[in-house]
């Protein structure tokens, strides 16, 4: 094999000197684990609740065809967005009301749901983007509902308009939940049975009410969760979802969303039940809660209607993505005028992230690798690095993209498996665009020429093993995304 060319060598040194590296903690969007779960399920409470607290001169059962009635009128009605088949819902959680900055909404979710396939999207977006606010100035985009509800509108609305206009997507509806209403409803549920996946502990998990208590340890409690199931009550599974600074694997974004997805099929299921859905006093008792609790702008015949085009969808058909500075993410780390912590577009404006949102569902498209229109007619040399914990994703790329005449120089794990999007750090800078078009394409990824510190790092360890390493067109890292691209399934 040749030698290593030295411009490659040279690029890597330079990079590696330009980067400034950010000693900040990084915040980063904890998901919004509790409102999607049973989001549909809350239409049906309110719509049986309604019933059996109306008139007491009847019981609650002798009313349960109004139900069914309800079910038949949404059968000729279309939601909005339905008639695109596209159905967009803005899902916030935010403090206790009564409380300093109870209105911020630290979570947000846009929730993407397509009725023809029964997919569902959800994007997490970090409470630290920067963006224009509802009076022209900027703002953390986690500040609008609590600007709003401070200038009498409802913050709701104004936060799903505002997303609306900075993503250039018709968002028809809007859900917003507090951290006290998820936890009393799990705690009318009885608790919910979660398979913890690992042992944990969390030293620096903040303490309720104790966050200016003047020594400054006692606003911290430590969290300890043992591996196996358990059944948790509301508060420890709010705990257990929120928890962000663990000790080890358990201490990263990546294995907290996989908490929450835990959390979110455990209400979900428990919610679901049968014989719950038959208790009209623990259903009553929820939609008393979910009052105080709870606003939204979806009708109850609008709720029934999402529920029956989405009640066969399985686990299946729900992906999540996340915006977030994490490597060939759409955002990256920044300081206001001010000094405050914020996240700006890495395009320099809110456009690429608007390209992926509007085009995700062609994204999820399964077997896109297997169109003929793959192929090349320009030799190029790839090398493949798995940023996922898909067992054997790279290799069925690899096999992919041979038959497409890549030259597939390398395959590897990639050092960072947190990656939701593919990336290709293109070392042509342009120069096979036939290639890269290909690549971008077919595999849904980002193009990105400026190689990251760890990237360097990787590389670095890879010419010490092997001195005689050529250098590659083009670096894909593969990401979640293409687990749909390429049909693969999870271990």
């Amino acid at each position: 094999m040749a030698e290593l060319d030295l411009d490659f060598k040279e690029k890597i040194d330079a990079d590696e000197a330009r980067r400034a590296k950010l000693l900040r903690k990084k915040e980063k969007l904890a998901k919004i684990f509790y409102v999607f779960g049973f989001l549909i399920a809350v239409y049906i409470i309110f719509s049986i609740t309604m019933i059996i607290t109306g008139d007491s001169s009847e019981t609650w059962y002798e009313r349960l065809p109004i139900v069914g009635q309800l079910f038949s009128d949404t059968a000729n009605k279309q939601v909005m967005g339905e008639s695109d088949d596209r159905i967009n819902i803005l899902l916030m959680g935010m403090g206790d009301k009564g409380h300093d900055g109870a209105y911020l909404t630290d979570t947000m979710i846009l929730a993407s749901l397509k009725p023809s396939t029964k997919e569902v999207v959800l994007f997490s977006i970090p409470r630290d983007m920067w963006v224009k606010m509802p009076d022209g100035g900027y703002g953390k985009i986690n500040s609008i509902n609590a600007y709003a509800e401070k200038n009498h509108q409802e913050g709701g609305l104004v936060a799903m308009q505002a997303v609306s206009e900075m993503f250039e997507l018709p968002i028809q509806y809007y859900v917003r939940v507090d951290f006290s209403g998820f936890v009393n409803i799990v705690d009318e549920l009885g608790g919910v049975t979660v398979d913890v996946e690992n042992t944990f502990d969390d030293y620096t998990y903040p303490a309720a009410g104790q966050e200016d208590n003047p020594d400054y340890y006692a606003r911290f409690e430590h969290l300890h969760f043992d591996k196996g199931v358990q059944t948790m009550n509301g508060t420890t599974a709010l705990k257990y979802t929120r928890s962000r600074h663990a000790l080890g694997p358990e201490g990263s974004d990546f294995a907290r969303g996989k908490r929450q997805q835990k959390v979110i099929a455990a209400v979900k299921e428990k919610l679901l039940q049968k014989s719950n859905l038959l208790h009209p006093g623990m259903l009553a008792s929820i939609a008393m809660q979910l009052k105080d609790h709870f606003a939204t702008n979806v009708s109850i015949v609008d709720g029934l209607k999402i529920w029956s085009l989405f009640k066969e969808a399985g686990k299946d058909k729900i992906h999540s993505e996340s915006f977030d500075n994490s490597p060939g993410n759409f955002l990256h780390d920044s300081v206001s005028a001010a000094g405050a912590y914020i996240l700006l577009p890495s395009a320099g404006n809110f456009s690429k992230m608007t390209e992926f949102i509007k085009n995700i569902f062609d994204t999820l498209a399964p077997s896109q690798l297997d169109n003929a229109e793959l192929k090349i007619d320009t030799p190029a040399s790839v090398e493949i690095k798995n940023g996922t914990n898909i067992s054997g994703l790279a290799a069925t790329v690899s096999e992919k993209l041979k038959t497409a005449n890549f030259d597939v120089s390398a395959v590897s794990n990639s050092s960072k498996r947190d990656f939701s999007q593919a990336v290709i750090y293109d070392l042509t800078y342009g120069d096979k665009p036939e290639a890269l078009n290909v690549l971008k394409t077919k595999l849904g990824a980002l193009v990105e020429t400026n190689l990251p510190e760890w990237l360097l790092n990787d590389i670095k360890t890879d010419i010490k093993n092997n001195p005689s390493k050529i250098r590659p067109d083009f670096i894909l890292i593969l990401g979640q995304n293409n687990n749909q691209t390429t049909s693969t399934t999870l271990n």
